[in-house]
C-alpha cells in the first residue's frame, strides 16, 4: 500500500479565529468516506476494496455538508483488518486535500471505532501536527477488528477501559461518542451491544473523553426510495426491533429513561445527531448528505480548538429537518438575569427564586426538502440530580417531568424568534433540558415502519445543571 500525496503543512488551515465571537455552528460527527472499505477475503490478510462500503470522497462529503449549512465535520471510516494503514496512508492525505480546497469548513480527523466490548463509536482527535499518528496509534492498538486473524481477544469492556484511560492522558484528549446506541436493542430494558452499566463504566473511566451518545442516529433516509417516495418496509435509522421515537434513539427520547438516569447522577453526558452517511438515498443508499437532515449545533467561535472543546463541554443542541437553528436562554435568579448555554452549571442559593426564558429560532427559509415546518410545541424538562444510582444497570429517573409545556399560541413570536418564560420551582440540585416538535405528540411515539422522516421532526438541547448552595459571585 503506497501513500497518497499530501503533507501536514496545512493541518491548521481552518479558520483559527480564537478571538471571534461564539455563534451556533452546525456540524456532523459521523460521516463515512470511500475509505470505509469492504474486504477481499480471498486474500490473507484481507485486502481493502476502496469504495466498497461508503462511496464518496472526503471532499465530496465536505462540499455537500457546506452546501447544507455545516461549519464543521468529522470523517469517521470503519476499521477492519489492518485498516489503520488505510486511515493513515490514504484517508488522511485526502482529508488534508479537502481542508485545502474547502478551508471554511472545520474538518476533524476521526474514526468509527469498533469499540472493545461494545458497538461503534465516533473517535475524534484534535487538530494538530500529530493528529495522523495519534489516530493511527489508537486504531492499531485498540480497534477490535484491526488484528488478523480476529480471535475475539479485543472484544472486552476491560480493554475499552484501558483505551479510555490511555486517551485521557493525552495533552488534549480525544472525544468518544457512542453511535446508534439502541440499534442492537431487542426492546425496552432488553439491551444489545450497549448496556447502561457499560456506558457508566466508559464515563467513569474518562469523563472528558467518553462524553455521550448519539441522540438522533443516522440512516434516516432508509425509509425513502430514490424518487423520494416512502418505503413501507423499512425502519427509521435501521432500528428494527426497538424503534426510534421521532427519529431519536429510545435512550434519549423516552422521558425519564436512560439519558435522564445518567443526568440524574450528575453525569455530564451529552447527546448529538449525525448522518452516518455512506450512500445517498437517491443512489440506492439509505442516507442523507451531511447536514441535509440532522444537525448538531455547537455554540463556539469558529476555530478547531474552540469547537472541539465546546462539543466536549456539551454546548450543543440538535435538530432534524431544520426545525430550529438557534437557541438562547436566560436564567433569572432573584431578579438578576444570567445568560446560560447548554452544558453550563449554575450555583444558586437555596431560597432563590428562579425563572427561565428561552428563545429559539424557527427559520422561515425552506429546509432541504423544500418545507417550512413550524415548531408546534416547546417543553421544559427537569429532573433531580441525586448522585450515583443504586444499580449500574439503572435506566429510569422517576423524578423527570415536563415542568412547562408551551403550544405555539403560548409563545411570543418576533419574526423567526419564539420566546417562552417559565418560573421554576425546584427542590435540590436539578438539570433542565429542552425539547420541541412540529407534531402534536405529547411524548415521542415509536416510529412506524416506513415513516417519512420529514413529517416527524424534533429538537433537543443538552441540559444546564442548577446546583443549590452558596451562590458564587
Amino acid at each position: 500500500m503506497s501513500a497518497c500525496s499530501g503533507t501536514v503543512d496545512d493541518v491548521g488551515r481552518a479558520d483559527e479565529s480564537e478571538s471571534a465571537e461564539p455563534r451556533w455552528l452546525a456540524g456532523d460527527h459521523h460521516v463515512h468516506s470511500r475509505f470505509s472499505v469492504c474486504w477481499n477475503r480471498e486474500t490473507d490478510p484481507p485486502e481493502p476494496i476502496v469504495g466498497g462500503d461508503a462511496i464518496y470522497p472526503i471532499a465530496m462529503n465536505t462540499l455537500m455538508g457546506r452546501h447544507y449549512g455545516l461549519g464543521w465535520m468529522v470523517t469517521t471510516d470503519h476499521g477492519g483488518p489492518g485498516h489503520s494503514r488505510v486511515t493513515r496512508e490514504w484517508a488522511y492525505p485526502s482529508l488534508l486535500r479537502s481542508r485545502a480546497v474547502l478551508p471554511d469548513v472545520i474538518q476533524y480527523h476521526g474514526l468509527e471505532l469498533n469499540s472493545p466490548g461494545g458497538d461503534h463509536a465516533t473517535l475524534i482527535v484534535p487538530y494538530g501536527p500529530d493528529e495522523a499518528e495519534q489516530l493511527f496509534n489508537y486504531e492499531v492498538a485498540y480497534d477490535r477488528n484491526e488484528i488478523w486473524p480476529q480471535d475475539g481477544s479485543r472484544n472486552t469492556t476491560d480493554l475499552m477501559v484501558t483505551v479510555l484511560t490511555d486517551m485521557s492522558q493525552a495533552a488534549v484528549p480525544p472525544i468518544v461518542i457512542a453511535n446508534h446506541p439502541s440499534r442492537s436493542s431487542r426492546g425496552r430494558h432488553d439491551y444489545g451491544l450497549y448496556e447502561p452499566a457499560e456506558l457508566r463504566t466508559w464515563n467513569d473511566s474518562a469523563p472528558r473523553v467518553a462524553i455521550g451518545f448519539a441522540g438522533a442516529p443516522g440512516h434516516q433516509a432508509i425509509t425513502l426510495a430514490p424518487d423520494g417516495s416512502q418505503r413501507a418496509d423499512m425502519p427509521r435509522g435501521g432500528y428494527g426491533a426497538h424503534p426510534t421515537r421521532g427519529g431519536f434513539d429510545p435512550m434519549t427520547a423516552e422521558l425519564g429513561g436512560l439519558w435522564d438516569s445518567l443526568l440524574g447522577e450528575g453525569r455530564r453526558w451529552w447527546i448529538t445527531a449525525n448522518s452516518d452517511s455512506h450512500r445517498h438515498y437517491t443512489e440506492q443508499g439509505g442516507d442523507f448528505w451531511p447536514g441535509e437532515y440532522s444537525k448538531t449545533w455547537i455554540h463556539a467561535a469558529p476555530s478547531p480548538g474552540q469547537v472541539f472543546e465546546a462539543l466536549r463541554g456539551g454546548r450543543v443542541f440538535v435538530s432534524t429537518g431544520d426545525l430550529v437553528n438557534g437557541l438562547s436562554m436566560m436564567l433569572t435568579i432573584d431578579g438578576e438575569a444570567n445568560e446560560v448555554w447548554p452544558g453550563d452549571t449554575v450555583r444558586v442559593a437555596p431560597s432563590a427564586e428562579i425563572s427561565l426564558t428561552v428563545t429559539v429560532t424557527d427559520p422561515e427559509a425552506p429546509n432541504s426538502a423544500g418545507r417550512t415546518p413550524d415548531l408546534a410545541r416547546l417543553d421544559i424538562i427537569v429532573g433531580h440530580v441525586e448522585g450515583p444510582a443504586m444499580s449500574r444497570a439503572a435506566d429510569v429517573n422517576g423524578s423527570t417531568r415536563v415542568a412547562a409545556r408551551f403550544a405555539r399560541k403560548d409563545m411570543l413570536v418576533n419574526g423567526e424568534n419564539l420566546t417562552v418564560r417559565s418560573d421554576l420551582t425546584l427542590r435540590g440540585d436539578t438539570y433542565v433540558r429542552l425539547r420541541g416538535t412540529n407534531t402534536g405528540e405529547l411524548e415521542p411515539e415509536p416510529d412506524p415502519m416506513g415513516e417519512g422522516p420529514w413529517d416527524d421532526l424534533w429538537f433537543y438541547s443538552n441540559p444546564i445543571f442548577i446546583e443549590f448552595g452558596r451562590r458564587e459571585g
